[in-house]
């Protein structure tokens, strides 16, 4: 059984990952690239899946390097269902086994509701659903083989909240269903592997730099922390949740957000 008790009852060594391998979508930039250290800096081997990052390999290559632990990245398109697939079984070929996915890779945009394409839907929800589902899907089949794994969404502050002044119902749709996803795979993977979401709030990363002054200015007065976070403040919670120390957790959805969704 999957939540069954881990024989390690030390809580800092429950948190080691050493022997782990662990696969990122999204995982040479932003949010990613930090969860992709996390779990090198905790001990796992780490496969970075990348669609467009010139920069992947060399990461993973620094990576390997300062963390003394095996690293490669790998080309894929989350939102072709084959394509992820091939990757992460050639990620679990090339490694020996899979212990940990990390489905990460998300777009956003910004579009009035009544003004958006058929295009301009689908592209949101093809890669923030779909391919999150997809990676999902393609590293259960090998859980399932296994007898073992663990499931990690970044899902958002966004799947329970509307966000303002920005029009973005596409992302939030995305992101809440992502969320009720998850609750359904930990309840019908149960028996070999564990599910769970992190929902970041607003987080400093490259995405949010092409918003408008005005917009920040607004998101700053709405959190009580009156910052954002770093990304890899979230470091934390990702080892959690790759970690034994989250033995006993699963469908659950763990916001970080400074407060943002409090008010």
């Amino acid at each position: 059984m999957v939540l069954a008790q881990p024989e390690n009852k030390h809580v800092l060594k429950a948190f080691d990952l050493s022997g782990k391998v662990a696969a990122v979508t999204g995982g040479a930039r932003g949010i990613g690239l930090e969860v992709s250290i996390a779990l090198a800096e905790s001990g796992a081997d780490v496969a970075l899946i990348y669609n467009s990052s010139k920069t992947a390999e060399s990461l993973a290559t620094d990576i390997a390097a300062k963390h003394n632990v095996k690293a490669a990245a790998y080309q894929a398109d989350v939102a072709n269902q084959e394509d992820i697939e091939k990757a992460i079984k050639q990620i679990t070929a090339d490694f020996g086994k899979l212990d940990i996915i990390v489905a990460n890779s998300g777009i956003c945009s910004n579009v009035p509701a009544e003004d958006y394409t058929t295009e301009q839907w689908h592209n949101i929800t093809k890669v923030n659903l779909d391919g999150a589902f997809y990676t999902a899907q393609a590293a259960a089949r090998i859980f399932k083989e296994q007898g073992y794994g663990n499931v990690i969404f970044t899902a958002s502050v966004s799947a329970t909240l509307v966000n303002v002044p920005q029009k973005q119902a596409a992302y939030n749709a995305s992101k809440a269903a992502v969320v009720q996803m998850a609750k359904c795979l930990s309840v019908e993977w149960i028996d070999f592997c564990r599910v769970n979401c992190i929902s970041p709030g607003f987080i400093a990363t490259d995405i949010l730099d092409i918003h408008p002054k005005e917009w920040r200015e607004k998101w700053f007065d709405m959190i009580p922390a009156k910052r954002m976070a770093e990304a890899y403040e979230l470091k934390g919670a990702y080892v959690f949740c790759a970690s034994d120390a989250s033995s006993y957790m699963t469908g659950a959805n763990i916001v970080i957000d400074g407060g943002y969704s409090l008010p």
